[in-house]
């Protein structure tokens, strides 16, 4: 297992190993001893088709730090830097997550966080620090242009809810400090 630092402090990309012989794999994902400081309770799993744009998500209080992983499948997975002291606050972090390249990602607190299916079907399994707290929830919108995120160009599947999430200068209007 490697794990790679990232500009975004706390943001780390993690390459699992996995191990190949007649019946298939064995992959490994996440090592204890490698997250021992890292406590995560809730344990989540999505399956979307491809094309669906999930995110941006966060809370704004009982922040999560997330570790996201895909068991099938292949995603566009961003992180976008929301830690009002931080150098990187606004930017984001983007990186192809899959079954086949064995990646996975780890996003500390206070970051937006969402994805882009990039095959038929797509599964991914999120561990999170803190549980779901929907009075909490808060999303960035996918395309807002001072993010400048460059999503693939293809007819995106979103939710009602989402696109209903706000720009990053509505967020920082509501001076929600992460």
């Amino acid at each position: 297992m490697k794990i790679t630092k990232t500009k975004f402090k706390g943001l780390l990309l993690v390459s699992g190993v996995r191990f190949f012989d007649s019946r298939g794999y064995f992959r490994e994902i996440i090592k204890n001893k490698n997250f021992s400081k890292k406590n995560f309770i809730f344990w989540c799993m999505s399956k979307s088709k491809k094309n669906v744009l999930r995110g941006l998500h966060l809370q704004k209080t009982d922040q999560q730090e997330k570790f996201i992983s895909v068991v099938k499948g292949k995603i566009l997975d961003v992180a976008v830097d929301l830690r009002k002291n931080s150098k990187t606050f606004g930017k984001h972090f983007k990186t192809i997550l899959s079954e086949k390249n064995s990646r996975s990602v780890f996003i500390p607190k206070g970051f937006a966080h969402g994805f882009l299916c990039l095959d038929h079907e797509n599964i991914i399994v999120y561990g999170n620090s803190k549980y779901r707290s929907k009075n909490n929830e808060i999303g960035l919108i996918w395309n807002d242009k001072n993010l400048n995120i460059k999503w693939p160009k293809k007819k995106l599947i979103i939710s009602s809810k989402d696109k209903k999430n706000i720009s990053l200068k509505e967020f920082i209007k509501k001076k929600i400090i992460l």
